[in-house]
């Protein structure tokens, strides 16, 4: 888990992680703007994803942080529970789903969300929550994870339509 984090935090490199959850509903929509739907749902390979499963994992791991999010704000030392993607993948059939409809899930999320992590407090970017996989990390770590996120599935994303 720790050589994911790291990966992970490897792409945002020194970027500013409100700029990277800022830009990235517009990076997503230009990314599949005028794609046919069936290139929207090729996978990359036989056994990986879409781009319209990525962009639906990504909509299921935004609504995730909506309550991560909110209840490392305001509960001390919250415990979050990770998440298996590929059976949220399997069984919300995100292979079925409709990559706008998923885009616009995402878009939303996020607008609920980046106004939070823009006004956290200093002290509130040092709030502690537990994840049950990753263990302590604060809310600034949060934030900075979940920019990184966003890079790892937009270059996913493009590298799947180049494909």
């Amino acid at each position: 888990m720790a050589a994911y984090v790291q990966a992970v935090l490897g792409l945002l490199e020194d970027r500013d992680p409100l700029d990277v959850l800022a830009e990235t509903p517009e990076a997503l929509e230009a990314a599949i703007d005028g794609r046919p739907e069936a290139e929207l749902r090729r996978p990359e390979a036989p056994g990986k994803w879409s781009a319209v499963q990525v962009l639906q994992h990504l909509a299921d791991a935004e609504l995730v942080w909506c309550f991560r999010l909110r209840m490392a704000l305001t509960k001390d030392r919250v415990r979050l529970e990770g998440y298996d993607q590929d059976l949220w993948a399997e069984r919300f059939a995100y292979r079925d789903r409709d990559p706008r409809l998923a885009l616009e899930q995402f878009t939303l999320c996020r607008a609920l969300n980046l106004p939070l992590a823009r006004t956290a407090s200093p002290a509130d970017l040092r709030r502690v929550a537990v994840h049950a996989e990753r263990g302590e990390e604060t809310v600034q770590h949060m934030i900075r994870l979940n920019a990184g996120h966003d890079l790892v599935h937009r270059r996913q994303i493009a590298r799947i339509l180049a494909s």
